[in-house]
């Protein structure tokens, strides 16, 4: 009995082996993920022809090159990118005074407002690439020790980076 048997589990084996590609999740083409200075990430702001765009809200830095017609060079919210701009977004603003992380004094409309674009168009649309810098260090530079990516509101490294860490 055991004899027959041994033929339909290897038959089982083969069918399961050759659909298993299928089951696994290929990981993502793109750039590794990656902490962003101040500087650094003002070098992707749309103004060098090639060079992806980048733009920050929340800390979360996304590539918004498939916007080129919205966030490139002389495009409408070319001020956005470049840095981390969500107060300006939060108030749907491009004065050059609220494109700053700053969130301070913000009114709870603009904070749910800031979520809703966060979550329908900045996740929904554009492929994270990093983190702004002031996501885990001090102003001083040095680490900062609190930091737990599972306190920070609305920050998942499963749901920003699409993968359990």
């Amino acid at each position: 009995m055991a004899g027959a048997a041994a033929p339909l589990l290897l038959l089982l084996l083969l069918l399961a082996a050759s659909a298993e590609p299928q089951l696994r999740f290929k990981p993502p083409a793109e750039a590794p993920v990656r902490l962003f200075t101040d500087p650094e990430l003002a070098r992707y702001d749309g103004h060098q022809e090639g060079q992806p765009i980048y733009l920050a809200v929340k800390g979360v830095v996304f590539d918004v090159t498939s916007g080129k017609e919205f966030y490139g060079k002389g495009a409408p919210y070319n001020a956005l990118v470049g840095k981390d701009s969500t107060r300006g977004v939060a108030k749907m603003s491009l004065d050059p005074a609220d494109l700053t992380h700053d969130t301070t004094g913000l009114t709870e409309e603009e904070l749910k407002s800031l979520d809703d674009i966060f979550n329908n168009v900045y996740k929904a649309k554009y492929p994270i690439v990093g983190y702004t810098s002031r996501r885990i260090l001090n102003e001083d530079g040095s680490p900062n020790l609190d930091f737990k990516p599972e306190d920070q509101p609305h920050f998942s490294i499963k749901d920003d980076l699409g993968k359990q860490v």
